[in-house]
């Protein structure tokens, strides 16, 4: 779920840089969101690959 709203996100992204340029505000929102959906994507990996290794040991 987490990986499509990023994949959605990007595109939103790429969309908005060809209308309006790379460094319009819409742009840049879109990059700062876009950031913070895989900033939780890494924290929640990680926090499943600890969980997984807590189990094995």
């Amino acid at each position: 779920m987490l990986v499509h709203t990023i994949e959605r996100k990007r595109e939103q992204m790429l969309e908005t840089a060809k209308i309006y340029g790379m460094s319009s505000s819409e742009t840049l929102k879109c990059s700062q969101e876009l950031d913070k959906l895989l900033q939780l994507h890494l924290v929640k990996n990680i926090h499943e690959r600890n969980l997984n290794i807590l189990k094995i040991s």
